[in-house]
């Protein structure tokens, strides 16, 4: 039973923020902001698939233990390109609100996210094995949380600055993902069960993506009704 759910819900959460995402990319019109949106939930959509794809084949055939380096390689593979959706977010924030400037807090950015990437290529995650360390799995993710931080910050204050009904709730969705991911990280090897929180926090990707596509065809309709 589990099998047939889970891969149910995770094809439907793959197709969903790929189509959309490619929608938003063929859809933007010229904006900057949505065709970056776009790209952004391709690359959410096809990074989770190398983990998820290895995962559905394995519960519907001999198991997890027998998929243990291509479910490893497809970790490895998502934490990558996580990193790299919240960098393409935060330069979605910068084009909706037109922030000029600011080098500093982009170089912030980029050494949060060098350093992620730096951490989950070291081999003492043992992505690749049976059993990984806790610890490196802490450790990669210090990084990557305050790059999160820094994005709710960001979209919170120039969301209620600017009054963007639009993307008034974009914060909350990275805090909800957060949320559910960081229990996962410290708990879920000493009790498997709280593994179950991944399936809200892609609900709230999946919000994240939603946000900007409905953004985008309301917008849009604007600029073709007033020209």
């Amino acid at each position: 039973m589990q099998a047939i759910v889970e891969t149910l819900f995770d094809a439907i959460y793959l197709i969903s923020v790929i189509t959309i995402g490619i929608l938003m990319i063929r859809g933007s019109k010229g904006s900057v902001q949505f065709r970056l949106f776009g790209w952004m939930a391709v690359v959410l959509g096809a990074g989770d698939s190398f983990h998820l794809v290895p995962r559905a084949l394995a519960l519907c055939t001999t198991g997890l233990a027998h998929y243990t380096v291509p479910l490893g390689l497809g970790k490895w593979i998502t934490s990558v390109t996580m990193t790299i959706f919240y960098v393409l977010l935060y330069y979605v924030w910068r084009k909706r609100y037109q922030i000029k400037g600011q080098n500093g807090l982009t170089a912030v950015v980029y050494v949060l996210a060098a350093v992620r990437i730096v951490l989950c290529m070291m081999p003492q995650n043992q992505w690749l094995g049976a059993k990984a360390l806790p610890s490196w799995g802490i450790y990669r993710n210090i990084p990557f949380a305050l790059l999160g931080l820094l994005v709710i910050v960001l979209f919170w204050r120039s969301a209620r600055e600017n009054k963007d009904w639009a993307f008034r709730w974009m914060w909350l969705t990275i805090v909800l993902s957060f949320g559910f991911y960081i229990p996962v990280v410290l708990w879920a090897d000493t009790i498997p069960l709280i593994g179950m929180l991944m399936i809200p926090k892609t609900c709230a990707y999946v919000w994240t993506v939603l946000i900007g596509y409905f953004a985008m065809r309301e917008e849009c309709q604007s600029m073709e009704k007033t020209a």
